[in-house]
C-alpha cells in the first residue's frame, strides 16, 4: 500500500459532484437534485455532523495559537 496517499475527506466525491453540478449552465436540477440526495445519504450513513474548509481550520488554529503565545 502506498503511504504517501492522503486520505479523502468522508463524503467528498458527493460534495464535489454536487458543487460541480451548480456551476453547469444550463442548471441540470434534476441531476443535482440527484447529487443532492446521494450527499443526503453518505452524511446519514457516516453520522457528518459538520463541513469546514480547510481554509477555515488553519484559520481556527492559527488563531487559537495567537491566544495561547
Amino acid at each position: 500500500m502506498d503511504g504517501s496517499r492522503t486520505p479523502q475527506p468522508i463524503c467528498a466525491q458527493e460534495a464535489l459532484d454536487l458543487l460541480n453540478c451548480v456551476t453547469e449552465s444550463p442548471l441540470d436540477q434534476e441531476k443535482c437534485l440527484r447529487l443532492l440526495h446521494s450527499l443526503h445519504e453518505c452524511v446519514q450513513s457516516k453520522k457528518v455532523k459538520k463541513f469546514t474548509l480547510a481554509e477555515q481550520n488553519k484559520e481556527r488554529v492559527d488563531s487559537m495559537s495567537k491566544k495561547d503565545g
